[in-house]
């Protein structure tokens, strides 16, 4: 009896471990960190730092907890372009050995430091150079008060350690508290819970209480004032572009809200939104708490809040559920770009989520157009093995992903797919995971065995073969279909009135990008002049036109092109124009002009891209 009653204590504890396992994420080797976490893995960050405008530098300590799993004598962070002047151990600061490694292109050198086997603290000191890839330091005439200066990081990919040693893989996840000593009369602010004024000191704290990856550490600095939205949103910006700000993002706590209903709680707290200064790269940085922001979307009239539903929806996906490694940016990007659009239709309506789903298919036809449909780089699941894993971040995961999310969508039914992505939020919540995890649970929670559904979804083409999968969910939308009868005309009738029948963003983004192939410069013209696409102030219209007055030589938008290039440090859309401008010998001429007169201003991971088209 005792000896069934043994067996079944164990069997059950078996049962019991089997259950904790299934969501538990796979041991994974990340190919851009040097460190290895199977021996020795940090849990939490006390950083001390101060902000040296003068120097354009970084100077302090990082004090890391850590888990010695192995017991053994050495832990590895990963470390680029950084100054260590001294590592310690434990409270007592026990001087120790360290020694860096050898060099590899785009990720530094491993930083191995010598430890003993009860070690629970890791104290680093170092200083930023001024080759740091994540820091932009920003003179006052770079902002858009022009009156102080400005400091603003951004960590994804691998950037992170250019500013803080660390074990920089997205699977790795740990906690911190800041203090951060900046000059007197300018704010400190950082992916965590954030002041709301400035002090008379110039130091500030910070708490980040939830566990996130190093990619998401975040930290700006500037003559910066905050505005509250609601309760728990809220706007920090330049004092000249905190009003207009404030503004633009009047709906930012319905769009919170419209995430919960969706996708359960928003677990971060608050969710605030910082605008910077244009040199920042990015549309959005989906920073914890804080999420970082181009001002390009301030465009007077609400029209690009979109963008901020994207990284909203990051606070579920990306960073609550990660990419465990850049080979599985899909899981981040392309959950999100489905949540953005889901925030969108409960917030603006289902006309403009079906344009939104026509203007994303064109992105993703065309991105796929250019890459090559036989190319590995369309796969959902890449391999960024020995190369630089900004590569990764195209739109390819972003606008692919999307669109097989919607092939689940139509094939389970939405209720069911809520269900079931509501789930795998809870499921994973402030893990990090690989394709292969999320494989495992769509079987398991979804599938189900199905063999009907699995070969209707073609999950397996989708993220593991390059191109279209055929069966790829139709998009439409009544509102287009008005506009393309519109442009099949205009030329005849001509292009007066057409401002008051093409009203919206995405009703002009949809006609700009099907003009006729043939179009002339004297028609480029007459519709400049009833839309004012040229010296409009929406950032998405104005790119989106540059591209044909580039391709059909409106030269009169010439300098509003150069204007634009020069005033914006976005890298997706400057690159647009670029490549743009590359297709021709005298186009690529003009191009490495306004490159030459841009790029004192750009983020240095701008530089890196333009330079590759323009070589």
């Amino acid at each position: 009896m005792k000896k069934i009653y043994l067996l079944t204590i164990f069997l059950t504890a078996l049962a019991c471990q089997k259950k904790d396992e299934t969501n538990k994420p796979t041991a994974v080797k990340d190919e851009h960190s040097f460190s290895k976490p199977e021996l020795a893995v940090v849990k939490h960050l006390d950083l001390d730092i101060k902000v040296d405008f003068e120097t354009q530098s970084i100077t302090g300590k990082a004090s890391w907890e850590i888990d010695n799993v192995s017991k053994g004598n050495e832990i590895i962070f990963d470390e680029n372009t950084l100054n260590i002047t001294k590592v310690t151990l434990g409270d007592d600061e026990k001087e120790t050995k360290f020694e860096l490694g050898k060099e590899i292109e785009f990720h530094g050198k491993p930083l191995h430091i010598t430890i003993e086997p009860n070690t629970t603290k890791v104290n680093i000191y170092y200083s930023t150079t001024k080759d740091a890839v994540a820091l932009q330091w920003l003179k006052p005439e770079q902002t858009a008060d022009k009156k102080k200066p400005f400091l603003f990081s951004q960590g994804e990919s691998v950037w992170s350690r250019t500013w803080i040693p660390c074990q920089d893989s997205p699977s790795i996840r740990f906690t911190y508290n800041a203090k951060v000593t900046v000059p007197k009369d300018l704010m400190a602010v950082m992916s965590a819970v954030n002041p709301q004024k400035k002090n008379d000191t110039g130091v500030y704290t910070f708490k980040q209480d939830k566990a996130i990856p190093s990619y998401l550490m975040a930290i700006a600095v500037g003559d910066i004032e905050f505005q509250s939205i609601d309760d728990r949103t809220g706007v920090y910006a330049e004092p000249s572009m905190l009003k207009k700000s404030a503004w633009e993002f009047a709906e930012l706590g319905k769009m919170v809200v419209a995430a919960e209903k969706l996708y359960g709680p928003y677990r971060w707290g608050r969710y605030d939104v910082l605008v910077l200064p244009p040199s920042f790269p990015y549309g959005g940085m989906e920073n914890p708490n804080l999420t970082f922001l181009t001002p390009g979307v301030i465009a007077g009239d609400r029209s690009l809040t979109s963008l901020l539903a994207h990284e909203l929806g990051h606070s579920w996906s990306g960073n609550l559920v990660t990419n465990a490694t850049w080979d599985d940016i899909w899981l981040n990007e392309g959950f999100t770009t489905y949540v953005e659009h889901r925030i969108g239709e409960a917030i603006f309506g289902e006309k403009e989520f079906e344009m939104q789903n026509v203007i994303i298919r064109k992105e993703l036809v065309d991105n796929v157009a250019e890459y090559g449909d036989t190319n590995p780089d369309t796969r959902l699941k890449v391999s960024l093995t020995g190369r630089n894993p900004d590569d990764g971040i195209s739109m390819i995961p972003y606008v692919k992903g999307y669109a097989f999310l919607r092939v689940i969508e139509n094939a389970v039914g939405r209720e069911k797919f809520d269900v079931f992505i509501k789930n795998y939020f809870e499921a994973h919540a402030f893990k990090s995971i690989t394709t292969d995890d999320f494989i495992k649970y769509y079987n398991e929670n979804l599938i189900k065995g199905d063999k009907a559904l699995t070969d209707k979804i073609k999950a397996e083409d989708w993220i593991y073969k390059p191109g279209i999968p055929s069966n790829i969910t139709p998009v439409s939308s009544a509102d287009f279909d008005a506009i393309d009868k519109i442009q099949k005309s205009w030329r005849e009738t001509g292009v007066k009135g057409l401002s008051q029948k093409i009203t919206t963003t995405a009703e002009k983004q949809h006609f700009i990008d099907n003009l006729p192939t043939d179009i002339t410069a004297k028609e480029m013209e007459a519709l400049d002049g009833e839309f004012n696409f040229t010296k409009g102030g929406n950032f998405v219209i104005k790119r989106q036109w540059f591209i044909p007055s580039i391709r059909y030589k409106y030269t009169a938008a010439n300098p509003a092109i150069e204007q634009f290039l020069i005033s914006s440090s976005r890298t997706g859309s400057v690159m647009m124009l670029y490549k743009e401008m590359a297709k021709t010998p005298e186009g690529k001429v003009w191009a490495k002009q306004i490159f030459d007169k841009a790029k004192s201003g750009y983020h240095a991971t701008t530089v890196q891209a333009v330079e590759g088209v323009l070589k």
